[in-house]
């Protein structure tokens, strides 16, 4: 495909049909809907705003599109799902996180159909992708994050259930949720270590949803879950007793990989300004974009992108294929991680004046692509699995990825 910042699809039908789709939906009808409410990237919204969002994307076939047609979807491939959420992330819209069901949607509850009962599936989960009902996950804690075997939470054995205590840190979609997807230790501990997830109620009794720490890019979209001697029943039990760590860290190498094109997305809307930027802005009686320096600078920004998308691309397609990229998903995190910060670090410095003004696009998307070096997974966690499954073949580096 010839490098571009608005790619077609004109080899495959159904991303052909569905990229303006969706590009028509996220730059019109939504970005209708947020100007009509005045929204920004540090507005604290309701879940009132978000409902209708959640409604209108699932009518127009988004919300939930990646699962198979029993449950509404069209069974995209990991490739065509990440073709999807880089347009979102290159989008600019607030709430393009509610489009294809990131922010406490399908894509949040997708991987937990496999385990989840016929009671769990009623309750939870199809209320989920009908956009009734809204979940986050809650796994890290103050002390345990890329750690998680330090997490404190417990459960406690409480006749046929369990009374949980805790606090959960960084809970995505907390805010707006209903229900928690969560992980806590097994009492008693002793010198064992016994994970079980739940579904938790937000509402229960001894549950408590508060703010957190406001991340540094300003977004209202974490919470931090307090549980103090919250009961559960066994029908809240994902899976079975000690498969906490399983569901909680399972489809890692998944998850990796498709973080990184929503993130892609994000530079390539900081690329694409900084061009326009470029072209529009006159220094001395010229456009910005006439000075080689910023020549050389949009090059090396469009470089990085087009590499970083390739390799999470191909590893995308390995994934398509059957052959999970394992040591290759630690390698597109990394990269990707680093270079989008770099594009983003670039369209400050070429935006100027207007780069540093709190508010402006470039700045807020410098800061949320900041974060994504320590989200996920920190760049130096990456490092440490790419090392450790070199390290691990055979001499002579033949060995399974």
């Amino acid at each position: 495909m010839s490098f571009t910042l608005t790619p077609s699809y004109d080899d495959h039908p159904r991303l052909a049909t569905l990229v303006p789709r969706l590009r028509d939906y996220l730059d019109g009808e939504l970005a209708e809907y947020e100007n009509r409410l005045g929204l920004g990237p540090e507005t604290r919204y309701t879940r009132e705003q978000l409902e209708p969002v959640w409604r209108r994307s699932r009518e127009l076939g988004f919300y939930g599109i990646h699962l198979p047609p029993a449950l509404g979807g069209q069974a995209l491939s990991y490739t065509e799902l990440a073709v999807l959420k880089e347009e979102v992330g290159a989008s600019g819209r607030i709430l393009a996180h509610s489009v294809l069901g990131d922010m406490g949607g399908p894509l949040r509850v997708g991987s937990i159909f496999g385990v989840a009962t016929d009671h769990q599936l009623e309750k939870y989960l199809m209320p989920v992708l009908r956009g009734e009902r809204a979940c986050c996950f809650s796994l890290t804690e103050e002390d345990a994050g890329s750690d998680v075997r330090r997490m404190r939470t417990v459960a406690t054995p409480d006749g046929d259930g369990w009374r949980l205590t805790g606090r959960k840190v960084f809970s995505s979609a907390g805010p707006f949720a209903d229900f928690s997807v969560l992980v806590a230790r097994m009492a008693p501990t002793g010198d064992s270590e016994v994970y079980s997830a739940f579904l938790v109620d937000l509402d229960s009794p001894g549950c408590t949803v508060v703010d957190g720490d406001l991340p540094m890019s300003g977004q209202h979209v974490e919470s931090d879950i307090v549980l103090d001697d919250c009961y559960v029943g066994p029908e809240q039990l994902l899976g079975s007793v000690g498969d906490g760590l399983r569901i909680g860290l399972g489809r890692v190498t998944v998850n990796r990989l498709l973080h990184c094109p929503t993130v892609l997305g994000s530079a390539r809307r900081a690329l694409e300004l900084t061009v326009d930027f470029a072209k529009t802005r006159h220094v001395q009686g010229a456009p910005l974009a006439a000075l080689q320096s910023i020549q050389h600078k949009i090059a090396d920004m469009a470089t990085d992108y087009y590499a970083a998308r390739s390799m999470t691309y191909d590893a995308l397609a390995a994934l398509d294929a059957g052959t999970p990229p394992r040591v290759e998903a630690f390698m597109c995190k990394l990269f990707v991680a680093e270079h989008a910060f770099r594009i983003a670090d670039e369209a400050v410095q070429i935006h100027g004046k207007a780069g540093m003004v709190r508010g402006a696009e470039v700045e807020w998307l410098f800061r949320r692509l900041r974060m994504f070096r320590i989200l996920t997974g920190s760049s130096e966690i990456q490092k440490n699995g790419i090392a450790k499954q070199l390290l691990a073949q055979p001499a002579g580096g033949k060995g399974t990825a």
